[in-house]
């Protein structure tokens, strides 16, 4: 009887402890609830055939509501279904040539079988550039900068079928930025592109069509955050820092960050990793290469401010074109804001303007410099009262969520968020003490 009352036991031990941990937040996540349909689209348009192949059109659409391609731009890959050749390319270049020892004149441009394409730097000679090229690989979104949110070049393919039925779509396309972190599905014929004239009163059609959707995960591109968000407010002296490590912890010998007033600061810059841009970041205790910080700054009658301050941590780094995405449910009555731009996001439809989109103005702070005297961007935002839910308590006046160039920031626990002087600390989150109560008696029963 006893052996079947452990067992029981044991069981409801297990259970407990399976219902904890499904039950526990992940740290990153693949899908994006705040921009649940984007995804870079590449589409590849046959525009006619030659005698030993075709010249097609490759266009990248950036579809992502706040994730851009930055510097040093994107590089596109896949490998080839045949024994195909690139003869020429227009806009763009593959980073090898490959073996072409077979060809006696008049090598082709790419040989290689998985080749990997790289865009044009600007001032490109005009007779080899095509329309969206020659950006060295940066592509904006939408939202922020839509006449640069595609990137395309022009490609002539030999050893290749010459009709629809021969061409045999390439496979296992990649797509780096220029790290890991897209994930590209398989090529899929579809209807072809129309083209159609200025006047809008004739259309062409491409001879083939076919495309690659490209989504990004946040986990495959970087194993540790890139950003952290502190917090402070009028009404509270302590401000809340961001979480210690919050991107990596600085090694004993402080030889994987640097101080300010560091005489090696200069050499170190320009020491390994430049090329490649690894971050060179600032000596903190949160080491991550960009802090945002919340400050809750004045209360009106009707309206509240709020002050946001981004700060570049990153010797090696200027973010061009950067944008923050803050989650906040007092959006929805953003009545001035100060040197932003800004667009409300609704991923849950337009019932609900909780999503906040900011980035700078042109010419004025849409460079974000690189770590010093002039590594920072802010701004102050005017909040209309809602009287049905606005309230200083509990953590409240603090956002859910930030987002810098898409990727998600580290948010400080909420028992340490600045508190009012007159709350009771019963009025604190009870998640902690809840999951230790459940591990206590897990453990009971386990012993039972």
């Amino acid at each position: 009887m006893a052996a079947s009352g452990r067992s029981v036991a044991c069981c409801a031990a297990a259970l407990l402890a399976a219902a904890l941990l499904l039950s526990a937040p992940t740290a990153t996540e693949a899908y994006d609830s705040l921009d649940p349909n984007g995804n870079i689209t590449i589409k590849w348009d046959i525009m006619q055939w030659t005698p030993d192949g075709y010249v097609a059109v490759v266009t990248m659409f950036n579809y992502q509501q706040f994730r851009h391609i930055g510097a040093p731009g994107w590089q596109l890959g896949w490998t080839w279904a045949k024994k195909e050749v690139i003869w020429s390319m227009v806009g763009a270049q593959t980073t090898e040539q490959g073996d072409c020892s077979k060809f006696k004149s008049s090598p082709p441009h790419c040989c290689k079988k998985d080749p990997t394409i790289v865009d044009l730097l600007p001032g490109t000679p005009y007779n080899m550039q095509i329309a969206n090229c020659c950006k060295a690989g940066v592509v904006n979104t939408f939202n922020q900068d839509p006449a640069n949110a595609a990137s395309s070049f022009q490609i002539s393919v030999g050893l290749a079928g010459t009709t629809n039925k021969t061409v045999k779509v390439p496979r296992n396309f990649t797509l780096k930025t220029p790290g890991p972190g897209y994930t590209c599905g398989r090529a899929i014929v579809g209807r072809p592109t129309k083209f159609f004239t200025a006047d809008g009163r004739r259309a062409t059609q491409a001879l083939m069509t076919w495309n690659v959707t490209c989504t990004y995960s946040q986990f495959l591109a970087q194993k540790t955050p890139s950003c952290c968000v502190s917090l402070s407010s009028f009404y509270n002296d302590t401000i809340v820092n961001c979480p210690t490590c919050s991107c990596g912890c600085q090694n004993p010998s402080g030889s994987n960050c640097v101080n300010e007033d560091s005489p090696n600061l200069q050499a170190a810059i320009d020491g390994p990793g430049k090329c490649t841009g690894q971050p060179l970041v600032q000596c903190t205790s949160h080491m991550c290469p960009i802090r945002i910080h919340w400050h809750v700054k004045l209360n009106y009658k009707d309206y509240w401010r709020v002050k946001i301050t981004i700060t570049n941590f990153n010797f090696r780094m200027n973010y061009t074109q950067w944008n923050l995405v803050a989650q906040h449910p007092n959006f929805d009555n953003i009545t001035q804001l100060f040197s932003f731009n800004y667009k409300p996001l609704t991923p849950y439809g337009g019932g609900i303007n909780d999503t906040a989109m900011f980035w700078g103005v042109k010419f004025y702070n849409d460079l974000l410099m690189q770590a010093g005297k002039l590594g920072n961007v802010q701004s102050e935002l005017l909040l209309r009262k809602d009287s049905r839910t606005f309230t200083f308590e509990k953590g409240w006046a603090f956002p859910r969520r930030v987002y810098f160039n898409g990727d998600n920031c580290v948010m400080p626990s909420p028992e340490n968020y600045p508190w009012l002087p007159n709350a009771s600390p019963l009025t604190k989150p009870l998640a902690l003490p809840f999951l230790v109560f459940w591990v206590a008696l897990a453990a009971l029963l386990a012993y039972a």
